[in-house]
Order: C-alpha cells, then sequence, then structure tokens
C-alpha cells in the first residue's frame, strides 16, 4: 500500500476541512425580513380572532330566555329556505 498516493488524493479532492473566508464587515451581519402589507393584515385579523370567545354568550342567553318563556318561534317556511339556500351555495 502506498501512503503517498493516499496523500496526494487528499489534497486532490481537498478532503480537509475548508477554511472560513472573512468579509470585511460581515462579523455581526443578521437576516432581515419584512412581512407583507397583506401578511400584516392576517395576522392583525388572526390576532383578534384569537382574542375574541367562541361562544357569544349574550346570543345563547337571550335564546335561552325565549326559549323558558315559549316566545322563540322560527317557522317552518324560514327553517326550509335556509336548508335549501345552504345547500345550493354549497353545490355552486
Amino acid at each position: 500500500m502506498r501512503i503517498d498516493a493516499i496523500n496526494k488524493m487528499n489534497q486532490l479532492y481537498q478532503a480537509t476541512k475548508p477554511k472560513k473566508v472573512n468579509q470585511p464587515g460581515s462579523e455581526k451581519t443578521r437576516e432581515k425580513y419584512k412581512v407583507s402589507r397583506p401578511g400584516q393584515d392576517y395576522q392583525t385579523a388572526k390576532a383578534a380572532i384569537k382574542a375574541s370567545p367562541d361562544i357569544r354568550e349574550d346570543r345563547i342567553a337571550g335564546i335561552k330566555d325565549a326559549l323558558a318563556t315559549g316566545t322563540y318561534n322560527v317557522s317552518a317556511q324560514e327553517i326550509a329556505d335556509k336548508m335549501v339556500s345552504k345547500y345550493f351555495d354549497s353545490i355552486l
């Protein structure tokens, strides 16, 4: 086995660690990013949604009171109209 041939191969393919090249003024460079305006709007809307409650207690309390007093009336025609409109909206 010839050791000198292995050393020459290592030199040829630069098997040693590459040296770092220091560029002037690049010691403390940091990556910067800028969020686009639609991205900022999206983040604002997402934060507002996260801050709002999932359940609207005021509406639920009003419906509960109406159910308890027997004043909550919804016509069958209104229910059917809503169901049909939702169905056709989802198809189109």
